[in-house]
C-alpha cells in the first residue's frame, strides 16, 4: 500500500513508520521540517495541508492508499495566562491537532473517491475520553474532536469503501518523555496504570499498521485504546 504518515520522524510516528515499512509498504513520511526522506510542512500554515498532500500523492506516484494523521503537539498553558496567550495556544493546537488533520482528510477522500476507496487512520488520545490536565483544555478537545471527525468519516464514507480508524494512546514512551518519566512525575503516571507500565511507541506503531492495513472494513468507525487500562469505557 501507499501510505502518507504525519509527524513520521520521532515517537509514536517513527515506530509507525518503520512498522509499516517493515511490512513491505510505500511511506511518504512528513515532517515539519522535512529531511532525512521526508516531506516537509508546517501544519501550523494553513496552507500546509494541501502542499503536504499533493507531495505525497507526487512522492507515491500518483496514487495515496492509506492516510495517517499523526502529527500533533502537546503544549500547555495555564487557565489563568493572559487572553493573547491562551487565545494562541487554543487556536495553534486545533489548527495543527485538528483542523490540518481534516484538511488532510477531505483530500485523501475526494482522491479515495477517484480510486475505489481508501483508509485513514487518526492518532487521537485518551485525553479524548478522559480528559486532561488544566494545563491541557485544548489538547483534549482537540483530541476529543479527532474521535468526532473519525466517526463522521465512518458513517459518511463506508458506503464508498472509505474507512476511518483511530488509536487512543495513553501515557507513551517517546523522546519527549523519557525525562519526564525519570522524574518523580513518572512514578505517579504508573501508579495509576494497571498494567504498571506506560505503553511503548513500537506497541503504538504496530496498532496503527494493523488499523491502516489488516482491520476488517466493518470494523471502520472503530476507536482502539492503548493506555494499560488506565482509562476502560
Amino acid at each position: 500500500m501507499n501510505i502518507l504518515l504525519t509527524g513520521a520522524s520521532r515517537g509514536i510516528g517513527k515506530a509507525a513508520f518503520d512498522a509499516l515499512t517493515v511490512a513491505g509498504h510505500r511511506v511518504a513520511g512528513h515532517s515539519t521540517k522535512g529531511g532525512s526522506g521526508l516531506l516537509g510542512a508546517d501544519l501550523s500554515d494553513p496552507a500546509a495541508p494541501r502542499v503536504l498532500w499533493e507531495a505525497a500523492v507526487e512522492a507515491l506516484g500518483g496514487k495515496v492508499d492509506v492516510l495517517v494523521n499523526n502529527a500533533g503537539i502537546y503544549e500547555a498553558v495555564s487557565d489563568d495566562a493572559a487572553q493573547e496567550e491562551w487565545l494562541a495556544a487554543w487556536e495553534r493546537t486545533m489548527r495543527i491537532n485538528l483542523t490540518a488533520s481534516s484538511d488532510l482528510s477531505r483530500l485523501a477522500i475526494g482522491h479515495f473517491r477517484k480510486n475505489g476507496g481508501g483508509r485513514i487512520v487518526n492518532v487521537a488520545s485518551r485525553a479524548g475520553y478522559r480528559g486532561d490536565s488544566p494545563q491541557h483544555w485544548h489538547y483534549a478537545a482537540s483530541k476529543a474532536a479527532m474521535i468526532g471527525v473519525t466517526k463522521t468519516i465512518a458513517r459518511g464514507y463506508a458506503g464508498e469503501n472509505i474507512l476511518a480508524f483511530a488509536v487512543c494512546p495513553g501515557f507513551t514512551v517517546t523522546e519527549m518523555t523519557e525525562e519526564y518519566l525519570a522524574s518523580r512525575g513518572g512514578e505517579k503516571i504508573l501508579s495509576e496504570i494497571p498494567l504498571g507500565r506506560v505503553a511503548s511507541a513500537a506497541e503504538i506503531g504496530k496498532i496503527i499498521r494493523w488499523l491502516a492495513t489488516d482491520a476488517p472494513p466493518s470494523a471502520t468507525g472503530s476507536v482502539i485504546d492503548a493506555n494499560g487500562a488506565s482509562y476502560v469505557r
